[in-house]
């Protein structure tokens, strides 16, 4: 058996493209061919005042806690912080929490601010509890999301007695570019699918049934087209998206990061299940 599972694999990347190189690097690293198909695009939200009005509200000492869910939140709250002139550091008296350790570590770097709680679970529900225990009563949070992020967390909060104001930091639309991924489907050069969210999964079944080029491929569904092709999901929610709509999540990171999902993959094709597995080295579709 292979030292190295991804050694010769054909991963597809669904990330936004500004996402993309992180992941692309640690698959490349590990031997793999990484093949970009953006899923996704973060664009702001249709109107940013209410965003803007937030922020101004945050740095006049309006809120407790700043919580943050993702990356992508994360770079739309730095980018309009710097739109508005408010330095991050009159955010310091500040308590931020982020779902996971990749959100805390994109607050750093883009707002170069401590974070005071990262869940070990690293879920809504599990930010949830974390937060809900180190609170003070009646702690007003604010909480930028995604357009259509799931209501689970600011209720869970609001039930642990905090005060929270939701607003949209962005909207996830689909994305547009990159392999001819269905003609690569069907043509059985494709080794696995990573999948970082599940708005990437919705919009891929999108994308794939309306890929926007003719050719043969066209004309299968994405059921066929991803048939033995394997799904590897950052984390329970994502895979839950995937079984939801009929797939087999044969991949779930334990360790919600980019990292855990590489790991994940890598251990799957080290796996006895998949080792038998023709790596698929034909580059004359990309």
């Amino acid at each position: 058996m292979s030292q190295n599972g991804l050694r010769g694999r054909r991963v597809v990347v669904t990330q936004a493209e500004h996402q993309a190189p992180a992941l692309i690097g640690l698959l490349e690293a590990r031997g793999a061919t990484a093949l970009p198909y953006p899923c996704i695009a973060i664009v702001p939200p249709a109107d940013i005042a209410p965003l803007d009005e937030c922020l101004q509200r945050l740095a006049g000492g309006a809120f407790d806690w700043l919580v943050l869910t993702s990356a992508n939140g994360v770079r739309i709250v730095a980018e309009r912080l710097d739109a508005l002139a408010i330095a991050p550091d009159r955010l310091d008296t500040l308590r931020i929490a982020t779902v996971g350790a990749a959100t805390a570590e994109a607050v750093q770097a883009e707002l170069g601010l401590p974070v005071a709680l990262v869940p070990d679970e690293q879920v809504a529900e599990g930010l949830a509890a974390a937060l809900a225990a180190a609170m003070q009563p009646n702690a007003r949070v604010l909480l930028p999301q995604a357009e259509l992020a799931r209501s689970i967390l600011a209720e869970q909060l609001a039930t642990a007695g905090a005060r929270v104001t939701q607003v949209v930091a962005y909207r996830t639309v689909r994305g547009t570019g990159g392999v001819d991924l269905p003609a690569l489907l069907a043509a059985g050069a494709v080794d696995a699918v990573t999948l970082t969210s599940s708005s990437t999964f919705r919009n891929l079944l999108a994308r794939l049934a309306s890929p926007g080029s003719p050719s043969p491929s066209s004309a299968l569904l994405p059921g066929d087209l991803l048939s033995g092709v394997c799904l590897a999901c950052i984390g329970p929610v994502t895979a839950e998206t995937v079984r939801a709509a009929g797939f087999d999540a044969a991949v779930v990171a334990a360790d919600q990061s980019l990292e855990g999902l590489v790991a994940a993959l890598e251990a799957y094709f080290q796996s006895a299940h998949a080792a038998a597995l023709p790596l698929h080295r034909s580059e004359e579709l990309l």
